[in-house]
């Protein structure tokens, strides 16, 4: 039997190797320069790392977050990223084990990652990270169906407060359109398809459910799809509903594209009862360091990426116990 200890470790160490390659994503991305080539380098000197000064961790340590060359500083960011993505990935695998969806949601924490780190520095989050790991999580729903375990009543509340949710997007995109006379770029035209494509793809896993046996072996699989797409549309409808809603009542656009993409992921992985708890509680923690931002330097716009995240982990771990204290 293997010693669960020297299993931790290795998690400990893959998760500081993933870290070291998301450092890379959150310096580049935003740049929309390539994450593989060139090799990783320092800003200053511009000469190449070698391998034995980028050993995760370690090489940080070592070499006092200095380059070896030229003993300019490397920014404590580095470090940072590294530990948190291994801690993170020990974290989850001591709660979940090492299962497949344990590996499932080490993609969504580093989607996670990225995005947090990007947005607070340059109030983006990358298309490469919230609508790739959505496709990501919807494609892994397909193959993991323990990634949604919810009930049939559950399920079906899901569905019906989606429809209403996008039919509440859909109208409101247009009115927003009929009311300032413009026609739908190529964007909003490939967005409205999308979402229509989606909408006819959950509706017939919906009648393919209802006519495929719960006995048959696909039928889990079917079923983890559908949860999945209903929890896509939605997390992302659901904030892009608030975000029209801030756009009545401060004449002005409230909420960007990259967090109702960044909820579209999180439903895609954790379907819509997650989402649904982590759009009320996002809001607190975003409240209280904007009140903190506001006072200290009078910006009154906030990165809300990082809270999303903060309030996603925290309805994955404590939902259960939240949803009980507010019933009472």
């Amino acid at each position: 039997m293997i010693d669960p200890i020297f299993v931790d470790v290795l998690v400990f160490l893959f998760g500081a190797i993933i870290g070291s390659f998301l450092n890379v994503c959150i310096v580049r991305m935003p740049k929309e320069e390539s994450i593989v080539t060139p090799r990783s380098h320092c800003t200053v000197c511009k000469k190449m790392i070698p391998w034995y000064d980028n050993i995760p961790l370690f090489s940080y340590l070592i070499l006092r977050g200095r380059c070896r060359f030229c003993r300019s500083r490397f920014s404590f960011r580095y470090f940072l990223v590294e530990f948190l993505t291994a801690l993170s990935f020990l974290g989850f695998s001591k709660y979940y084990g090492l299962t497949p969806v344990t590996f499932a949601y080490f993609f969504m924490l580093a989607c996670f990652i990225i995005a947090t780190f990007v947005d607070f520095e340059h109030r983006i989050i990358p298309d490469e990270v919230s609508v790739g790991g959505m496709w990501v999580g919807l494609f892994l729903s397909c193959f993991i169906p323990q990634l949604h375990q919810i009930s049939d009543k559950a399920l079906a509340v899901g569905q019906l407060s989606m429809r209403i949710i996008v039919l509440v997007c859909l109208l409101g995109h247009s009115i927003d359109f009929l009311t300032h006379k413009q026609k739908p770029d190529h964007d909003d035209r490939v967005l409205f398809s999308l979402i229509i494509a989606l909408l006819v793809v959950q509706w017939g896993l919906m009648l393919l459910l209802q006519t495929v046996s719960s006995s048959a072996k696909v039928w889990p699989y079917l079923r983890s799809a559908d949860a999945s797409l209903v929890g896509l549309l939605f997390g992302g409808g659901m904030i892009y509903v608030m975000g029209l809603i801030g756009d009545i009542i401060f004449r002005k656009e409230s909420m960007g594209g990259g967090d109702v993409k960044l909820m579209a992921l999180m439903g895609a992985f954790l379907g819509w009862e997650v989402t649904f708890l982590t759009f009320f509680i996002a809001p607190f923690f975003g409240a209280f360091y904007g009140i903190t931002e506001k006072i200290r330097t009078k910006e009154s716009t906030i990165a809300f990426g990082p809270f999303l995240v903060l309030g996603c982990l925290v309805s994955m771990f404590y939902g259960d116990q939240i949803i009980a204290w507010i019933l009472g």
